[in-house]
């Protein structure tokens, strides 16, 4: 198959080396005037296996593709998606982004049936062009049930290198299930610039991490989605206590972080529904402030 990265950061990169080692053809698909800083292969760092595979670069891709990888940040979105053809040069759409909103507006650049709902939980960070490092324990891609046979031999290469791949039965469970684990590890760990451990490991964020979790799961619920917080938050403190959220590390690298996109659907959400929340708008003002301080330096 033909795949193309938009995006091949982190993620991207992880999913491109993957497939590229697999014997898939693979296209790094990179912001216009970068095309000269990407290797024609990707290396991948990971407790799983260290791999160097060849991939393509393009900033502008010409051929169809079989499947489109949307692996930017949310706040990217809109300026990536125009890098990329008509929806009829596209067969599938596979956006792994952080958020929920973004479903609906590339369905509406793609079509309905193109763009299959996932997401997935890993710590993967790129160091450089074509170079990533996986340092998670563990890779967990979730898909809605119903497209799995659309993905499977896709699913069967990542399984083989160590995927957890996981099936949902129903879109709201699988979209809000990463949000209601994502936002509060991500607000916690950016609002106080530490770990995850350390959080957890103080009396006053732990608690402020835990009321989070409730009330994300609160608006969760009432969205539709089958969600407990209970086992979110034993989730959370299973995680490696060095664990550092790409929120975090994106105020630690001068990089707007994306507020919006994972506290924002919980925050319209509790609006909408009339749910009063304290503990995530507390750190979304948190990380507000957080951020703008380190952007001044």
């Amino acid at each position: 198959m033909r795949h193309g990265i938009l995006g091949p950061g982190g993620v991207g990169g992880l999913i491109g080396a993957v497939l590229a080692d697999a014997g898939e053809e693979v296209t790094l698909i990179v912001r216009p005037g970068t095309e000269t800083l990407y290797p024609r292969e990707i290396l991948l760092e990971s407790p799983l296996r260290n791999l160097r595979a060849t991939v393509g670069v393009t900033a502008h891709p010409n051929e169809p593709l079989h499947l489109l990888w949307i692996t930017v940040k949310a706040t990217q979105l809109e300026s990536a998606v125009k890098q990329i053809p008509g929806r009829a040069e596209v067969a599938m759409v596979v956006p792994l982004l952080n958020g929920i909103d973004h479903i609906a507006r590339l369905r509406g650049e793609f079509g309905q049936e193109q763009v299959i709902p996932a997401t997935i939980a890993v710590e993967s960070e790129r160091v450089a062009p074509g170079k990533i490092v996986h340092r998670s324990p563990f890779i967990r891609l979730s898909v809605l049930e119903k497209e799995k046979s659309r993905l499977l031999p896709t699913l069967e290469i990542f399984r083989r290198f160590g995927f957890e791949c996981l099936f949902v039965q129903d879109e709201p469970t699988l979209l809000w299930s990463k949000l209601v684990f994502l936002a509060p590890v991500a607000l916690s760990t950016a609002a106080a610039r530490s770990s995850i451990g350390e959080v957890l490991g103080d009396s006053a964020t732990a608690a402020l991490l835990e009321t989070s979790v409730a009330e994300a799961c609160a608006v969760a619920i009432r969205s539709g989605a089958k969600v407990d917080a209970g086992a979110v938050l034993a989730r959370i403190k299973s995680l490696p206590p060095n664990m550092r959220s790409s929120m975090e590390r994106d105020i630690a690298n001068g990089n707007a972080p994306e507020l919006d996109a994972i506290a924002g659907p919980i925050l319209r959400g509790a609006k909408n529904f009339g749910i009063t929340l304290k503990a995530i708008p507390a750190l979304f003002e948190a990380v507000s402030q957080t951020a703008r301080a380190a952007a001044k330096g």
